[in-house]
């Protein structure tokens, strides 16, 4: 059992929160259901999770501003499950630092397989990260992968885990463009979409505001366009 993958659910339409639970027991996994998002941070903050499928229109405080909090201290992978479809959720939801977006109704099925397919992908992130890793530098900015830390001039960046692994894609890639559909498939872990490249754009516009409020005398990151970024 100490292997057993512990999965956090909230939603606040219990209904719903207890299927997911439900399916997600059944699927092998230890499921616990939350009814709402202050609740879900005081258990995480005492009893970390290893995934947390997390609903957005919640009264209160809403899924936005829990994965938002989640990620201050934590990269554990967040999978929102919401009845909301439109293409800017989407967007602010991997901008705040989620992994995967699953739209409501779901079939059953497809949403324990993308929890399975996400812990894959973080587990098999951790044994590489496990591994002897140089630093990468280049242009004052240094990437530490095994410490999970970056700065530039010597200055601390505080990076979104999207972010810092944006990052580290452009210094292994040593000036060379990296196409924004690489991007994608590299740091989110699946096949590039519409949207990828929208969604890459955004991080790199934050990336690109860390990174100037460190050193504006230079743009370190270069749009190439028509195929992707680089560092400058």
């Amino acid at each position: 059992m100490g292997d057993t993958k512990r999965i956090a659910v909230c939603d606040d339409e219990a209904a719903i929160a207890d299927l997911v639970v439900q399916l997600l027991s059944q699927g092998g996994f230890e499921a616990r259901a939350f009814y709402a998002a202050p609740d879900l941070l005081t258990a995480t903050a005492h009893d970390p999770f290893d995934l947390v499928v997390l609903d957005i229109m919640m009264p209160g405080m809403d899924g936005f501003a829990c994965c938002r909090e989640i990620r201050r201290t934590s990269s554990v992978p967040i999978i929102f499950l919401t009845a909301k479809d439109e293409e800017v959720d989407k967007v602010v939801g991997f901008e705040l630092g989620a992994d995967d977006y699953v739209v409501k109704p779901f079939k059953p099925r497809e949403l324990v397989a993308r929890v399975r397919a996400r812990l894959r992908r973080t587990s098999a992130a951790a044994a590489s990260a496990g591994e002897d890793v140089n630093v990468l530098e280049a242009r004052g900015i240094a990437v530490d992968e095994n410490a999970y830390q970056a700065t530039l001039h010597g200055e601390p960046l505080s990076l979104t885990p999207k972010e810092f692994a944006i990052l580290g894609c452009l210094l292994r890639a040593k000036g060379r463009p990296v196409a924004s559909r690489d991007l994608f498939e590299a740091v989110w872990g699946e096949e590039a979409n519409a949207q990828s490249n929208n969604t890459v754009m955004v991080h790199i516009r934050h990336l690109r505001k860390k990174l100037a409020a460190i050193d504006s005398s230079q743009e370190l990151i270069e749009t190439v366009w028509g195929v992707g970024y680089k560092l400058g």
